[in-house]
């Protein structure tokens, strides 16, 4: 019935302290926000937290949730936003909560470097899986278990999913309504979101056919020292001298390759 409250699969997102903003909001537009135009055959959506308290997000608002892990019970899936590649580790609750969703069937979809709790989690080892073109090294690194495909949208599993960075997390879930609902819904949702209908799972991360050749080896080859020496200080100066670029150059080209501005 028309605006009937919905009764479909119930997607938990999950927050915790540091977890960006963005990525939270993906799977809270898709899957929660109202629709009452699809009646009562539609996803449900909630917000968990470890234990229900506020969680204060990587960009320092505090975030009221609907519950804490025991909503993981109930839920028909799981997402999981960008984790903590430096510090993957997953604490024992999250873990055996997440652990036990999975083996009685709930699908996990993790949404750019939320692909290392699931690596944490060994529920990649033998698929093939992606991340941020960013953090891709580190992840086939430190799992040599997993095919990390670094220059991928997304890759499906079946009941686990995992998606590139922060924007390609829209692709993925629409992939999902599209699997879930048909091609129809999910068309709508996308065109709410003023996005393209679809894009291709094998679809390629980014292009750099426009941008200096050499540039873009030189900011790379910096970003993946960045990643292994993170607790060194990494100034705006620092970088331009190291990449040989302009201040404001290195500033832009920071910030179009890792979606922030460098310091944050």
């Amino acid at each position: 019935m028309h605006g009937s409250p919905p009764q479909g699969p119930l997607v938990v997102a999950l927050a915790f302290d540091g977890a960006p903003m963005f990525e939270l909001s993906i799977p809270a537009e898709i899957f929660g926000l109202p629709r009452p135009e699809f009646g009562a055959d539609w996803y449900r959506f909630a917000l968990v937290s470890a234990d229900g308290a506020m969680v204060r997000t990587g960009h320092g608002w505090e975030l009221s949730v609907d519950g804490d892990l025991t909503l993981l019970e109930r839920a028909d899936m799981i997402v999981i936003p960008g984790w903590r590649p430096a510090n993957p580790e997953v604490p024992a609750a999250l873990r055996a909560a997440m652990l036990a969703a999975h083996a009685r069937g709930a699908r996990l979809a993790s949404i750019c470097s939320g692909a290392f709790l699931l690596a944490e989690l060994g529920l990649l080892d033998g698929r093939r899986a992606t991340t941020h073109w960013l953090h891709a090294p580190l992840l086939a690194q430190r799992y040599p278990r997993i095919a990390v495909a670094s220059d991928i949208l997304y890759a499906d599993g079946g009941d686990v999913l995992t998606s590139a960075g922060s924007a390609a997390g829209i692709d993925l879930l629409l992939h999902i309504v599209r699997q879930d609902y048909g091609v129809a819904r999910a068309n709508a949702v996308a065109k709410r979101l003023v996005l393209p209908a679809q894009r291709e799972g094998d679809q390629r991360q980014y292009d750099d056919s426009l941008r200096p050749p050499q540039q873009t080896d030189r900011l790379a080859a910096l970003m993946a020292r960045i990643l292994e020496s993170p607790a060194e200080k990494w100034p705006v100066n620092r970088l331009a001298a190291e990449a040989g670029m302009s201040l404001r150059t290195v500033a832009r080209a920071f910030a179009a390759r890792a979606g922030c501005a460098p310091g944050t």
